[in-house]
């Protein structure tokens, strides 16, 4: 019994560390790191101008020590650095051009042609408001683009070559058309020397995956050299759409991926303290938050230099190709692919590979992701994700239910033998070796494992860690409504419905099972159930939801095996 109470305590113990970072997470909240000045320039500012604002040695590779005087991207053929960005407060009338899609509404800046705003038609930015979620946005508060551009030699958005470039466009606003499969905006800038180039988004139907590609058209005497750069460039503000959930955030920063390191992350501390210089083929890079990424995914088999940078208060990441030269008279194409949306897995894998790990379902992803994939299913069946976990929840029991028809078994078997144990405890309740000794003798004679009524909750804890982490990564889950009051799965229940049942359950449970002779276990038996109600309020809905409907079908089970085994325990005494 002494091993027994040891894993009592060591439970309690962890379910009472659990419930402080819990109560430190809802109650002592640090302070978030501030957002960009009020002070910061309107939409209607060009903050996002395509600067040669990342250096890129050849000889360098991996991390580097910033270099305070250096905050633009320039070429690796040259090396040259020149400091500073584009110049600040460039407008134009109809600056703007408004793009629709079946998934977006985006904006793009006719200054330098980038991605200033993307709003994801299917997500509401919260779950009391209809409003579409805003994933890139330009405003006072906030700073998070997608840039692209041409820099180096005669690259208009070098910062060499004077202002940044403004192109024109047939139209104000375009949109996918119902019928159409795919949506073709062309941006159209000649430079003085006569270089006709057109910049191009392309977007799909029931698609966040965007393909900025360059058309070069030399129609001068010379040729024409420039280096195509792509970047995320992001203010430090906090993520948006952050759900912390007892003490776990989700991953708010870069992620780089490359053949000899598929997933390398680095938070703000990282990107500030040192800068990124590496030279990478058929890799990626991404910044991640809360159900949602921005991603660059460069040409396949394309050298790219990745790195990082400052510009003033805002992060860039990106990359750059090496020099395309065109000559007179020849025309060229040099382009990447973006996403912008959701971490969706199927979307992920099939743009890139081990995109799809932005989806972080934790250590025990082995257990998470066939459980999504099953939970998946079933939705696809049902059309509700609470019922999904119902079901998702019976068919992991009828897993382990010979292992549970095991526990029970030794758990009645115990409780049969009760009196016996009583018996033994008032002979030697002095002696506690004696004792010790002999309620393992009657345990052996019996057939009885003391241990075998915590190998169901054991067996599945990895299950119901993993499940957390499901429910805590997939965006399908978010704002996902169950029945009634239950409007988010993915959160916890706001009147704490679910909870109490759950803890009345683990109540009835525990009467089921035998008491244990030491008072102390006792006591800490009967607790065990208010500890798990507090310890679950700050749980998602969804995971309560599995466990109050483990509990039931435990109960159902536990009950039959019990009154089975007393009726032949009654039969053997007459």
């Amino acid at each position: 019994m002494d091993i027994q109470r040891i894993v009592l305590f060591a439970g309690l113990a962890i379910v009472s560390y659990l419930m402080v970072l819990a109560w430190n997470e809802d109650y002592y909240q640090r302070p978030e790191t501030t957002q960009v000045s009020q002070s910061a320039p309107s939409q209607t500012t060009n903050r996002s101008g395509n600067a040669d604002d990342m250096v890129l040695p050849e000889d360098n590779t991996g991390l580097s020590a910033p270099n305070p005087g250096s905050e633009e991207f320039t070429t690796p053929e040259t090396g040259e650095s020149v400091v500073g960005q584009v110049e600040v407060g460039t407008t134009v009338t109809n600056q703007f051009v408004k793009v629709r899609t079946d998934v977006y509404e985006l904006t793009i800046d006719r200054v330098s042609g980038n991605l200033v705003r993307a709003q994801l038609l299917d997500y509401d930015r919260s779950l009391h408001s209809k409003e579409p979620l805003t994933l890139l946005n330009n405003t006072e508060n906030r700073l998070y683009v997608l840039e692209s551009g041409l820099i180096g030699r005669d690259g208009p958005d070098s910062r060499k070559n004077g202002t940044p470039p403004v192109y024109q466009t047939e139209a104000s606003s375009y949109e996918l058309v119902e019928g159409d499969n795919q949506l073709t905006v062309d941006l159209t800038f000649t430079t003085d020397k006569g270089v006709r180039i057109i910049k191009r988004y392309q977007f799909e139907r029931n698609s966040y995956e965007i393909a900025v590609k360059y058309l070069v058209e030399n129609q001068s005497s010379e040729n024409w050299q420039a280096n195509f750069t792509g970047k995320i460039v992001r203010d430090q503000s906090p993520d948006p759409t952050s759900q912390a959930s007892m003490g776990i955030k989700a991953f708010l920063g870069l992620v780089v991926s490359s053949p000899e390191d598929p997933y390398q992350k680095f938070k703000f501390d990282d990107l500030q303290e040192n800068q990124l210089n590496q030279s990478v083929t058929n890799g990626w890079l991404a910044f991640l938050q809360h159900y949602f990424i921005s991603a660059w995914v460069p040409e396949r088999d394309q050298v790219a230099q990745f790195q990082t940078t400052r510009r003033g208060p805002y992060y860039v990441m990106g990359f750059v190709y090496p020099a395309t030269t065109v000559e007179p008279g020849q025309t060229a194409e040099i382009g990447a692919r973006a996403y912008v949306g959701p971490k969706v897995i199927d979307r992920l894998e099939n743009i890139a590979p081990n995109l799809d790990r932005t989806v972080d379902f934790g250590w025990l992803f082995f257990i998470s992701l066939p459980l999504f994939v099953i939970l998946e299913w079933f939705y696809s069946i049902v059309g509700n994700w609470g019922v999904s976990i119902i079901l998702l929840t019976v068919l992991v029991k009828a897993v382990f239910f010979h292992l549970s028809a095991t526990s029970y078994k030794s758990m009645a078997k115990m409780r049969a033998v009760a009196p016996q144990l009583t018996r033994l405890k008032e002979l030697y309740g002095d002696d506690r070796q004696r004792m010790s000794q002999e309620m393992m003798a009657l345990y052996k004679r019996e057939k009885i494992n003391p241990l075998g009524g915590c190998l169901p909750i054991l067996v599945q804890m990895p299950v119901f860690i993993s499940l957390y982490w499901v429910l805590f990564e997939s965006v399908q889950l978010r704002h996902a409504p169950f029945v009634l009051w239950i409007n988010d799965l993915s959160q916890m229940d706001p009147y704490f419905i679910l909870p109490i049942l759950m803890g009345a359950s683990m109540f009835l449970q525990m009467h089921l099972n035998p008491t244990p002779p030491d008072p102390m276990q006792a006591k800490i038996m009967k607790l065990m159930p208010l500890v798990f109600t507090v310890f679950f309020l700050w749980f998602p809905a969804g995971l309560v939801l599995y466990w109050l409907t483990n509990n039931i079908l435990s109960i159902s089970q536990q009950w039959y095996i019990t009154r089975k085994i007393e009726a032949e325990t009654a039969a053997k005494k007459h």
